[in-house]
């Protein structure tokens, strides 16, 4: 108990030193922020207006992948990964499958869970969510790429409360979700290596299961057993057999992974067997979801479909979450990978997903005696929308979050607006940043900001950033040079950096600055007046927002940046 009690409060210690020696690094030359817009304005919307009875997938614009989904009476809850952006483990409320609340994120602690030095891509991602109903508990289990965390679970009675602690696993891999049989008995499934001498070719994966342990919240040593090798057909040299969830339905289990990796042959897959620990057959009509078979070039393209889960609907029907991408018209990935939804046929032996293996239209119909209230009434916002922010609100909102650390690190809401002090960093470090980001989530969209800034040196700067990763972005704001106020516009692609466009001004109320983008097309606009906007430079591409480019897992990230370490020089 003491050695706890001595450790506990060293942790303490630890935090206290690293927040005092942030705050530190921290120049008091504060950038207020306000009266921001985005606007979505995508075509596809605008072609495809809703009628009464139904509501658009996906669900969850921009950079939400990886979905998982649990529900405890008529409360549905649905986690997404969520990478180095923080919060970890966004979640989702909803009573009827359409309307969700953001609750904002299971690690919110950054004692627990740090990712300060991490990539963009990495952190936590491929969550599970699970409802114990016979210990009336929810699960969340996730892998972690930062603290040497390795695979965690947390547990909560109720998920608007808050969660518990993290607790570490004894099992390497990674994508591990949590079944609880009707018995009571807890099972943890999860992809993995190959045993040792046993990889046969690049991208030969494992589905492993493990007994688990509810008293102690461990797995029991020696139970884990592979149950799935390889994927459907071990002969094809299937990759990337991951993301498992077990079921159970009319005495059978029912294992179902994605295969293909994520990417143009992700797919959906599903297996059966009498015994949660196999042996497991797959299905004779695999793929149950995918957009693979489909012309490079059809219109209002989605692909990518994959990495789903299952939940019964509030009409008793089945439904199916899982990510998918709508590039733009040069098939470039900038807005990520995003959660869409399907009903799922489960009238057979095997569950698929209607319509989920012909090119994936943008309307669903509701599920019956639902009303759609998306963007009303504080429920997410889905389609072509606008989201307005004068941060005037006692509390930011959730879809502002931070990258490496927590957004509280650097803002503070007054009444002039969002204050950021900046840290000693700029956007190219692999550290936490001074930038208060939201995620890009249409193609054709703009973001503008009034921002309150007097640059003293060119350490000093301020304005917007787009970023896909700390060595692909833009960054576009106000500096100094000498005795004159200048904004630039920089560019960096692979770490290296170049000034696209700059100009020297003259600051006598507020800046406007705006970055307005159709498809690949992306401009960055400002007005001295506040009112009349001018383009700096020319319209530039926006290859290097997309993970075409740039590789990784995320979306591209539009932030209220502020920097005291500028290396963007006009």
């Amino acid at each position: 108990m003491k050695r706890n009690i001595v450790f506990l409060l060293a942790v303490a210690l630890l935090c206290c030193y690293t927040s005092t020696a942030q705050r530190k690094k921290q120049s008091k030359n504060t950038a207020v922020f306000s009266n921001v817009i985005y606007n979505g304005d995508d075509q596809i919307y605008k072609n495809n207006p809703l009628k009464p009875d139904e509501f658009y997938t996906p669900i969850l614009q921009g950079c939400y992948p990886d979905p998982a989904i649990t529900k405890k009476g008529d409360d549905y809850y649905m986690v997404c990964s969520s990478f180095a952006m923080f919060p970890g483990v966004p979640i989702f409320h909803s009573k009827d499958l359409v309307n969700w609340t953001d609750l904002g994120g299971v690690l919110n602690n950054v004692s627990e869970f740090n990712p300060h030095d991490t990539g963009i891509s990495a952190g936590v991602y491929a969550p599970g969510i699970t409802y114990n109903p016979h210990n009336d508990t929810f699960y969340m289990i996730v892998t972690a790429f930062s603290g040497g965390l390795g695979n965690i679970i947390v547990k909560t009675k109720d998920p608007m409360k808050g969660w518990g602690s993290p607790i570490k696993l004894d099992f390497g891999g990674i994508d591990p979700s949590i079944f609880f049989d009707e018995n009571g008995k807890g099972y943890i499934i999860h992809n993995d290596a190959p045993d040792k001498g046993k990889e046969l070719y690049e991208g030969h994966r494992v589905i492993k299961i493990w007994e688990y342990d509810l008293s102690t919240d461990k797995v029991i040593p020696g139970t884990d057993k592979i149950i799935v090798d390889g994927g459907v057909d071990l002969s094809k040299k299937p990759i990337w057999i991951e993301a498992p969830h077990l079921y159970k339905k009319n005495g059978k289990y029912y294992l179902m992974c994605a295969e293909g990796g994520t990417g143009g042959n992700h797919s959906e897959v599903i297996f059966s067997s009498d015994n949660p620990k196999g042996p497991f057959k797959p299905s004779s009509n695999n793929p149950i979801l995918t957009q693979r078979y489909f012309p490079k070039d059809r219109a209002n393209k989605v692909d990518w479909a994959g990495h789903a889960d299952l939940i019964q609907g509030p009409d008793n029907k089945y439904y199916g979450v899982f990510l998918g991408i709508r590039p733009n018209e040069k098939d470039r990935v900038n807005i990520g990978r995003e959660t869409f939804i399907l009903p799922v046929d489960w009238s057979g032996e095997f569950p698929v997903f209607e319509n989920g293996l012909v090119p994936m239209q943008p309307k669903l119909k509701m599920p019956a005696g639902v009303t759609n209230k998306t963007g009303k009434d504080g429920f997410f916002p889905n389609g072509n929308f606008t989201f307005s922010e004068n941060f005037t609100s006692k509390k930011l909102d959730y879809r502002w979050i931070g990258l490496r650390g927590p957004r509280e690190n650097f803002s503070t809401l007054s009444k002039k607006g969002l204050e950021i002090t900046p840290f000693e960093v700029n956007i190219k470090e692999v550290k936490p940043t001074s930038t208060l980001f939201y995620r890009q989530q249409h193609n054709t969209f703009s973001f503008t900001a009034t921002v309150d800034f007097k640059p003293q040196s060119e350490k000093d700067l301020a304005g917007i950033v787009c970023l896909q990763n700390e060595r692909f972005n833009y960054v576009f704001g106000i500096t100094k040079k000498g005795n004159d106020t200048f904004i630039v516009l920089e560019r960096t692609e692979k770490g290296q950096s170049k000034i696209i466009a700059s100009s020297n001004i003259k600051i006598t109320n507020s800046l406007r600055l705006q970055v307005k983008a159709a498809g690949d097309n992306y401009e960055f606009n400002y007005a001295a007046n506040g009112v009349d906007f001018q383009t700096l430079g020319e319209t530039v591409s926006g290859d290097i927002l997309s993970t075409n480019a740039a590789g990784g897992f995320t979306g591209a990230l539009v932030g209220l940046y502020a920097t005291a370490a500028n290396d963007a020089h006009p």
